[in-house]
């Protein structure tokens, strides 16, 4: 009998009046802000976000996809190396729901995301533009609250029905307790991939700028071991400033005795070979096009990780056995480096593109909470198969290239039929 009553009190929270439909998002980074921007307009829906940062600091810079605001699916599969995934990833049903959803989001939303597909952007100008954008729409619909969230004060808000959606990023909050049993920082719901570790170089130039892979190829050539490779359309001219981001790979031991942030200057005395391959390469850039580096370069050193979460919901609470718990009657969501972290450049596209799919799902008041739970599986399981093949090519192609005039250490690289 206990059985069949907790398995009816699921049931009746898989669909709720639109006008009951509550939605938290703990996290207001550009994927947090950029969901609540989404459901903000959604007839029926409140949502409380929120934040633990009191302003906006990051400014790093980021250039969104063009898949972002692709209006045909031969557009959402321009890229040259992404453009099979997509097609063997996904069924054109999928495509289709898609495109039709970008085209329902709101103007002044979609002119946002219009512009930072064109160009170099901070990260802190995203996360701002989209703040004011929800406030000056003064919808009365949104909640924004400054807090610290636990993951118990997250189970403790929910009332059954609820929505939450975890946008806390790569240490997300919630992750590691999606799977029953499971607590924080045991890893189970974590799949991580270190690619490589490198610095990430950024500097502005003070003339217009265009690098293909022949121009990585020439500027490295005096460079044996470490290679400055400027990400492909990743150097844009605004104005009369030409903005450059970059990699420069580094071993493990080497990102060990580095800070998290230096200036040019620090790697100089600190690591002078790996500043003289960075050094030549800006160099021939001069000499090729008679400009100079404005300011002082940004520099810092990550791991570059490919992971996912293994469940991107809390599908695996709602039984009569777990009923009890909070995940089971409220639905728990990972978006953004929550539920996949990509490297090379990826990150917060992916992090809106999925985000995008879920605001989808919640906006249909009729779908039911499961079908809701199953649908974002696995449309998050697709679009990591589509980040993991194109990251790994990626990282193959910079092998090649690192090995390029080594014939031995290239073939070495190679595995031919």
């Amino acid at each position: 009998m206990t059985s069949t009553k907790t398995e009816a009190s699921i049931a009746a929270t898989e669909t709720l009046p639109a006008s009951d439909r509550r939605v938290h998002i703990v996290g207001a980074g550009p994927v947090g802000l950029f969901l609540t921007a989404l459901l903000q307009p959604v007839e029926g829906l409140s949502v409380h976000l929120y934040e633990k940062r009191h302003e906006y600091t990051r400014t790093r810079m980021v250039q969104l996809s063009s898949y972002l605001v692709a209006d045909s699916v031969e557009s959402y599969s321009a890229d040259h190396i992404d453009g099979d995934n997509v097609f063997a990833v996904f069924d054109p049903p999928e495509l289709d729901e898609g495109l039709a959803f970008r085209s329902a989001i709101p103007s002044d939303l979609m002119t946002l995301l219009q512009q930072w597909t064109l160009g170099f952007c901070p990260l802190n100008t995203i996360e701002r533009s989209l703040s004011d954008l929800i406030d000056a729409r003064k919808s009365g619909t949104v909640q924004r609250t400054a807090a610290v969230v636990t993951p118990e004060e997250a189970m403790t808000m929910l009332a059954p029905g609820d929505i939450l959606i975890d946008c806390t990023g790569t240490k997300s909050l919630l992750r590691d307790h999606l799977i029953p049993g499971s607590g924080e920082g045991n890893g189970t719901n974590t799949l991580n991939i270190r690619l490589e570790y490198a610095l990430v170089v950024a500097f502005l130039y003070g003339q217009k700028y265009d690098c293909n892979e022949y121009c990585k190829y020439t500027k490295n050539l005096e460079n044996p071991q470490y290679k400055f490779i400027p990400m492909v359309q990743r150097t844009h001219y605004d104005g009369s400033v030409t903005h450059v981001t970059g990699i420069v790979n580094i071993t493990a031991e080497e990102y060990e005795a580095m800070p998290s942030r230096f200036d040019g200057q620090w790697l100089r005395d600190n690591f002078p070979a790996a500043a003289q391959s960075m050094d030549r390469f800006i160099d021939k850039i001069k000499e090729e096009t008679h400009g100079e580096i404005l300011g002082d370069l940004e520099i810092i050193r990550i791991p570059l990780n490919l992971y996912r979460a293994r469940n991107a919901t809390s599908r695996q609470w709602r039984t009569a056995e777990h009923a009890g718990h909070p995940f089971a009657t409220s639905p728990v969501f990972l978006a953004g480096d929550s539920a996949i972290g990509s490297p090379y450049f990826q990150a917060i596209s992916l992090g809106f593109e999925c985000a995008m799919f879920l605001a989808g799902l919640i906006a249909q008041p009729d779908l039911p909470r499961r079908d809701m739970l199953d649908r974002y599986e696995l449309y998050s399981y697709k679009q990591w198969l589509r980040v993991y093949m194109r990251s790994k090519m990626i990282k193959h192609n910079k092998n090649l290239f690192e090995s390029i005039d080594n014939r031995d250490a290239l073939l070495d690289q190679l595995h031919i039929y």
